[in-house]
């Protein structure tokens, strides 16, 4: 698959063309204001697999719901198969294929039934949404389960039920909005399996949105980390994680306080570097972590801050997100499930929205 870094796919070979993307709810008398997104950027060549990665609130489903049609941007321009959202919606959504983080099927129907819906919805005559359903069922591996109701069905056979309803009509471009998110490891293991297959086999250009950094270190061709509506950085996995020089360092003290409090004396410490604190873990950077760990511990201990455990790791997407936003993914995730009034302004807004 492709890996062209981002700004250099050229123009021919592109099926997403992000430019300056600006996202705005709750401007109307008495609302709350988020800037959901803040002139983002983003391309996605053909067959590629475009992992968009970062905390919830981000900005990733609003990025996916303006590139599906179902939201407006306020400013810039999009393209997805070579068409301009805005001016031609109808030939985006019959090019695009789009599974939501919530389910799209009706749990009362059987899995064939929401197949063949779908498939007939989406204009094939009734024999070929049949087949086209018997065929989508077979490949999930969930035909044995094809006449049973949807309720009955585990999470993560249903969440492949969602995806084969995305693909019934064969697009160019598949959006997958936390794909895998509530699955246990073997529905994600499967789940990646099917992934990597659509892209590879099928030549289908992948959005992908997801916070899982292993999810995204797996999958994409191409990370684009984003942050409070903004693209921090972008390229492919292991050249974000190669422009990281040496090990990750963590050590984990009594409490949050001494956490902040180990910040200063890590930094006097010869060859550590970004050195931050992340509840009671303290995160750093040294060329050579065999021998600055030692050094850290002893000035750790001289400092009279009790250290638990320590450890050396090398370069994670985590430790690229922690570098260019200064905390690390899973506090950023935490930081949002505690901003409960931005969820729901957000949520309002987006609800008094018509797609175009």
């Amino acid at each position: 698959m492709p890996t062209t870094p981002q700004g250099s796919v050229p123009p021919t070979d592109v099926s997403i063309d992000v430019h300056g993307l600006t996202k705005t709810y709750g401007s109307g008398r008495g609302a709350r204001t988020v800037r959901a997104l803040d002139g983002l950027d983003l391309t996605a060549a053909h067959g590629s697999v475009l992992g968009l990665l970062g905390p919830n609130g981000a900005g990733k489903s609003t990025t996916v719901k303006i590139l599906a049609t179902l939201s407006r941007p306020d400013a810039g321009t999009a393209r997805v198969a070579g068409h301009d959202v805005v001016a031609d919606p109808g030939a985006v959504r019959r090019a695009i294929g789009y599974v939501a983080q919530r389910p799209v099927t009706d749990p009362m129907a059987t899995g064939r039934e929401n197949l063949v819906l779908a498939g007939r919805l989406q204009g094939l005559r009734a024999r070929e949404a049949r087949s086209r359903a018997d065929e989508l069922l077979e490949r999930f591996g969930v035909a044995h389960a094809a006449d049973r109701l949807v309720k009955t069905w585990s999470g993560g056979m249903a969440r492949k039920l969602d995806v084969a309803v995305g693909l019934v009509h064969r697009p160019q471009v598949l959006f997958l909005d936390e794909p895998t998110t509530g699955l246990d490891p073997e529905a994600r293991a499967a789940m990646w399996a099917e992934i990597e297959r659509m892209a590879l086999g099928d030549g289908m250009t992948i959005l992908l949105t997801t916070h899982y950094l292993d999810e995204a270190d797996r999958l994409a061709d191409q990370v684009v980390i984003v942050d409070a509506g903004r693209v921090v950085t972008a390229g492919t996995p292991d050249a974000l994680k190669d422009e990281l020089r040496g090990d990750g360092v963590t050590v984990e003290l009594d409490d949050d306080a001494a956490a902040s409090a180990a910040v200063p004396v890590a930094a006097r410490v010869p060859g550590v570097v970004d050195v931050t604190a992340d509840g009671r873990t303290l995160r750093a950077r040294a060329d050579a972590g065999a021998t600055a760990l030692p050094t850290l511990l002893t000035a750790l201990d001289a400092a009279g801050l009790g250290v638990r455990a320590a450890g050396l790791s090398r370069p994670t997407l985590d430790d690229v997100y922690l570098r260019h936003t200064g905390r690390s993914l899973e506090a950023a995730n935490r930081a949002a499930g505690t901003a409960t009034g931005t969820a729901g302004d957000r949520a309002g807004a987006e609800a008094t929205e018509v797609a175009a």
